[in-house]
């Protein structure tokens, strides 16, 4: 069909990939506008006449739809997410059963099941394509499924870590960056808040699980145990997705225009405070997921039960959920600098003295972990603070600029589970003499297992101590940066 223009009116092509400014609820064209759409098979298809506020758009920060929507991207976060941070419980069983520790490296390849690699790949494809973040929903929940399932038919290690680590984290992806490019158009003023809401959905699920499974896993052990929570996730998956959607609307329709904003501003590339953020987060990742990993390990040399190891996990993961919650909400108050230096530098501290001298006890290790959860749990909240100026309000920048920040704590997270394994292996062997001969001193959470958490102690310590150091630079440089702006915006007024 086609549209008979008035006289001298100007035929108007809809960008639809576009987003619409986000302080309108509402999409206004002018009466005497016209709409010509050319669709993925090269042809010009015309629509009816756009009249003034036809097509209307949920609000943005408020409204039932937008709660609707972030209730339901925060419990698939605590679904997908809260398996991969109680890992440490799965770890301590697999640790504890011969046909699992009596294969070469097991010490060293368990522990990588656990850490979450993220998919920044998926960002461009996301973002070139938006009318395939629903399929990607659906295809991550299956994936998700299918790896678990998969995995409780082997005892082999090396599937193992394919099917429970690496597949498990494809279908989590599929799953996790459509609900953060969606946040981006349902919440602007409140978008720290918004994310600190999805991030806790992760802490959630970490406090669930470790008092779930090890019933579980006494009673069925690791195998069972994995079919039970597959079909337990997928399950509570998929009633969520239809109310995982975005607020703008999505056609498969190709339309010709201007390109995306989102590709053309680059101008975060040339931010230097926006790199030395990423330095930090990489840090920060390669420090973050061991405590989380081998808390459970820890308090089993401890003589501690398997009940009492679980709870340390789950202690964390509360705490997890109250700095997410507040870093979120603080994140759209409070300079984000300060707020990364402050959360890195007490996350340290809290290392040393929490978990390195006080944790020979389930009180101390109980501290450790809500500590170590409310400060180092909270940092990934923080991003939107770091990333919301250079942005412009813009999806794609924000969908590419969170695939950076994922992809570098990833990164992190991955590395860091054979390092941490080194490290344990190396202080067992160089310790365990010299700490068995110190009848005389008080034992330390350095000394526990014979002393073979002790370098790791000091590893992840080191890690958020350097992570502080380089975002006390990066603020440095973020001040400097804006007092120039400042300074130049005077001279052009004059």
């Amino acid at each position: 069909m086609s549209l008979a223009p008035d006289t001298g009116m100007e035929t108007i092509e809809l960008a639809i990939q576009t987003p619409l400014p986000p302080s309108s609820s509402t999409l206004y064209l002018p009466t005497s506008s016209s709409v010509s759409i050319v669709s993925d098979e090269g042809s010009n298809t015309d629509a009816v006449p756009i009249g003034r506020n036809q097509s209307s758009l949920p609000p943005m920060d408020k409204g039932l739809a937008a709660w609707t929507f972030l209730t339901a991207a925060f419990f698939v976060e605590a679904v997908v997410w809260g398996f991969p941070t109680a890992f440490g419980v799965f770890l301590d069983a697999y640790l504890s059963e011969p046909r699992y520790n009596s294969q070469p490296n097991a010490s060293t390849l368990l522990p990588l099941i656990g850490p979450v690699a993220s998919g920044p790949f998926i960002t461009p494809v996301i973002t070139r394509y938006p009318y395939h973040k629903r399929t990607s929903l659906y295809i991550g929940a299956l994936l998700c499924w299918a790896s678990l399932f998969a995995a409780s038919y082997t005892t082999q290690i090396i599937q193992l870590v394919a099917l429970q680590g690496v597949l498990y984290a494809i279908g989590g992806a599929l799953l996790y960056f459509p609900c953060i490019s969606y946040l981006s158009e349902w919440f602007n003023e409140k978008r720290g808040f918004a994310n600190g809401v999805v991030f806790a959905g992760t802490g959630v699920g970490g406090i669930l699980l470790p008092l779930v499974l090890p019933p579980l896993l006494s009673a069925y052990g690791p195998p069972k145990t994995l079919r039970i929570l597959s079909t337990a996730i997928a399950l509570l998956i998929v009633p969520l997705l239809p109310f995982v959607k975005g607020r703008l609307p999505v056609s498969r329709t190709r339309a010709t225009g201007p390109t995306p904003r989102g590709r053309r501003n680059t101008e975060w590339i040339k931010s230097a405070p926006f790199w030395f953020l990423v330095i930090a987060n990489t840090l920060q990742g390669f420090g973050y997921f061991v405590p989380i990993v081998w808390l459970p390990t820890f308090a089993s040399d401890l003589n501690l039960s398997r009940t009492n190891s679980s709870i340390t996990l789950a202690m964390l993961n509360c705490g997890s959920v109250i700095g997410r919650l507040s870093m979120g909400y603080l994140s759209d108050k409070v300079n984000p600098w300060l707020l990364g230096f402050a959360t890195l530098a007490s996350t340290s501290a809290a290392t040393f003295i929490l978990w390195g001298v006080l944790s020979y006890n389930l009180a101390g290790l109980l501290s450790f972990g809500i500590a170590y959860g409310i400060l180092a749990g909270g940092w990934s909240s923080s991003w939107t603070g770091f990333t919301k100026p250079l942005t412009d309000n813009d999806p794609n920048i924000s969908m590419t600029l969170f695939g950076i920040l994922l992809f570098s704590r990833g990164m992190g997270n991955i590395f860091s589970t054979p390092i941490s394994s080194a490290l344990s292996s190396a202080g067992s062997s160089s310790n365990s003499t010299s700490i068995s001969n110190l009848e005389s001193v008080d034992h330390l959470g350095f000394h526990v297992g014979g002393g073979k958490f002790e370098k790791m102690i000091v590893y992840v310590g080191t890690c958020f101590a350097g992570a502080a150091l380089i975002a006390l630079v990066g603020w440095v440089v973020d001040v400097t940066k804006r007092r120039r702006s400042g300074e130049r915006r005077v001279v052009q007024e004059r």
